[in-house]
């Protein structure tokens, strides 16, 4: 008889197993999964796939539940010509998801730009993080947009 090796699980906060390559799961959404490239939010797949884009794409832009495509994003480091789709939408809160590994900045000359277009609290976390705040913030009743970078 051959073994093989136990296979790694990733495990939700609660204990149970989260989908293979899944870096953020919450049936409850409106994010339900991210992994990389790839978000479901209200049951449907946004990735960048072998024929162009699906859904709104591997980069996305969220606010309440309309996801569109985020892609002025180009480069690690934003622009305040970046930031697009979230000023006109009375926002409590924006997150930013910067990257898996956080690898996108957010310079202070786009913070302070952010703000000043009458968004009152910025917050910029690795997009799995992302995930996980926007459904919170999102549930609580909170204004919230979400500008996530779905790889790196």
């Amino acid at each position: 008889m051959v073994q093989t090796a136990p296979q790694a699980i990733a495990a939700r906060e609660d204990g149970t197993a989260m989908a293979d390559n899944a870096l953020f799961e919450d049936p409850a959404g409106p994010i339900e999964q991210f992994s990389w490239g790839k978000f479901v939010i209200c049951g449907k797949a946004h990735f960048k796939g072998y024929e162009g884009r699906v859904g709104a794409g591997k980069d996305i832009r969220l606010v309440g539940e309309e996801a569109t495509p985020w892609k002025e994003r180009k480069g690690h480091r934003l622009k305040r010509s970046m930031i697009t789709g979230v000023y006109d939408r009375d926002l409590d809160v924006l997150v930013i998801g910067n990257g898996v590994d956080g690898l996108v900045e957010v310079p202070h000359k786009v913070r302070r730009d952010i703000a000043a277009h009458g968004i009152p609290k910025l917050i910029v976390t690795p997009t799995p993080d992302a995930c996980q705040r926007y459904n919170q913030l999102h549930r609580e009743g909170k204004h919230v947009g979400l500008l996530a970078h779905g790889t790196c």
